[in-house]
């Protein structure tokens, strides 16, 4: 068995690596694994470093919108576990050309080098976002996709090309929605980690309007198992949500963060609201449940500790990037 692991040297790709490598998902334990990354700014190499020397894990540097490399790797692969995207909303509201050019192009890329291939299993992996916002109750996989922002209309794209290969051609490519993630490793320009670490080294944190915007937290290590249970015995052509079951204001969140890192909210800053900033995401998990026996088994407050001690031991891993990024206000 070989596995093409796209954008596994980013945040989520490279917890998913370190779990198939270190043997977490037994049915995979004996599994190749082929991650093919871009190394742009939040990919990181070195987020597979405890699994780096293990013979079956090869690292290719590449584009998924390399048609060639694509289609040579995917000659001999059995499975694809697509995570490459760009994802940060506010850079996509800066600029959106290249959240078209990866999560579109390199998204249809893939698909067709894995039909080309015969590859027995895709699953593609994607956000809640899509869907855009809503006030209570929580979303169903059919629901009607209203993304809101550039980031989450590429990748609502990429979810509808991903089902036509399936409709048109039988791909089996199955769809993973998932809520917010946190945990280690992850880019320091996403809220936790930015929050943490600017808390971490005495500096003011930015928050939102009102900082009433609700998300659902997941761990990395939950979605993961989520996304292996998919590519176990997930349905060809079905779409399944991944939620955490933690839902909180951005302000109850802060409130958690400056308690964790001993600040009080002489260290937060209000600015002005991100522009279409949705207000509300929840995501009903009731089919991967019924389906795959999926529940999430890290419990809020001692996940978001360990990642809080995890930025605090691990200086060495966030600061070069917050200094090449220029996140460190």
């Amino acid at each position: 068995m070989r596995v093409l692991v796209t954008g596994g040297a980013g945040f989520i790709g490279s917890h998913y690596v370190r779990e198939l490598v270190g043997g977490a998902y037994p049915a995979y334990a004996d599994a190749e694994v082929v991650v093919l990354d871009k190394l742009t700014y939040a990919g990181n190499e070195a987020n597979l470093a405890p699994v780096a020397d293990d013979p079956r894990l090869t690292f290719v540097r590449g584009d998924i919108c390399d048609r060639e490399l694509v289609a040579g790797l995917m000659g001999r692969t059995d499975a694809v576990v697509h995570f490459a995207a760009e994802s940060h909303v506010d850079r996509s509201i800066a600029g959106s050309a290249d959240f078209v050019l990866t999560n579109v192009l390199g998204t249809q890329t893939l698909l067709q080098a894995a039909l080309d291939a015969n590859v027995e299993k895709f699953v593609h992996v994607s956000t809640d976002e899509v869907y855009g916002t809503i006030d209570e109750g929580s979303w169903a996989e059919n629901h009607l996709l209203e993304p809101n922002s550039p980031y989450s209309a590429s990748k609502a794209s990429s979810d509808l090309l991903a089902r036509a290969f399936h409709r048109t051609h039988g791909l089996p490519v199955s769809i993973t929605r998932c809520s917010n993630n946190y945990g280690p490793y992850q880019f320091p320009e996403k809220v936790i980690p930015l929050f943490i670490t600017n808390l971490l080294d005495g500096r003011k944190v930015p928050l939102y309007g009102d900082g009433l915007n609700v998300r659902d937290w997941l761990h990395v290590d939950d979605h993961c198992r989520g996304i292996q249970l998919v590519l176990e015995n997930g349905r060809g052509g079905e779409i399944y949500n991944i939620g955490g079951g933690t839902e909180l204001t951005n302000r109850e969140l802060t409130e958690r963060l400056l308690a964790a890192t001993g600040r009080d909210w002489s260290s937060v800053e209000p600015v002005a609201d991100r522009k279409g900033h949705d207000r509300r995401y929840s995501v009903d998990i009731t089919k991967i449940a019924t389906e795959l026996g999926y529940a999430p088994r890290v419990d809020f407050t001692a996940g978001l500790a360990g990642t809080v001690a995890w930025y605090r031991d691990n200086r060495s891993w966030w600061e070069p990037l917050k200094q090449r990024a220029a996140l460190a206000g």
